[in-house]
């Protein structure tokens, strides 16, 4: 049985979370999770760079063959909605430069592929991952929402 490395994205332009999981078969291996912050009080350019770079240093130490990056939501507010979208687009842009095939999920298939329900609340999905990936850290909520989504990926069965 071949084991696939997947990483999980959740774009911010603050933080941008990040999960690594090992997917053999049917069963999902908790590897690492974390996040890449950038500085609220530099440019918008700089901290894309930030994110960038924090993104390339992951991926070129964990390795992933796949990428599943959460799609953006649109906000009340269209100038967070566009800075969400400038840091998702720098997630599409690290993996893609690493030769990752990547995998776009809306934040509701992304619930129902692990909680079972597509409006399913962030403790919820917490629990899930808990559940599914015995071990996890679980650094913080970005890094959990990274990890649902390379657990959507998994269980799309792409690889």
């Amino acid at each position: 049985m071949t084991r696939t490395r997947l990483i999980g994205l959740d774009p911010g332009l603050r933080h941008t979370g990040w999960g690594i999981v090992d997917a053999e078969g049917n069963r999902l291996i908790w590897v690492a999770d974390g996040s890449v912050a950038s500085d609220p009080k530099a440019t918008l350019a700089e901290r894309l760079v930030q994110l960038h770079d924090g993104l390339q240093q992951v991926i070129a130490e964990w390795r992933p063959d796949v990428a599943a990056v959460e799609e953006t939501f649109v906000n009340k507010n269209p100038t967070s909605t566009l800075k969400l979208g400038q840091a998702r687009g720098v997630s599409l842009l690290v993996a893609s430069l690493n030769g990752l095939p990547v995998t776009e999920y809306a934040p509701n298939a992304i619930k129902k592929a692990v909680v079972g329900t597509g409006h399913a609340h962030k403790d919820q999905i917490a629990l899930m991952v808990k559940t599914l990936l015995p071990g996890a850290k679980q650094s913080n909520e970005h890094a959990t929402d990274a990890l649902a989504a390379a657990i959507c990926h998994a269980h799309h069965g792409v690889r």
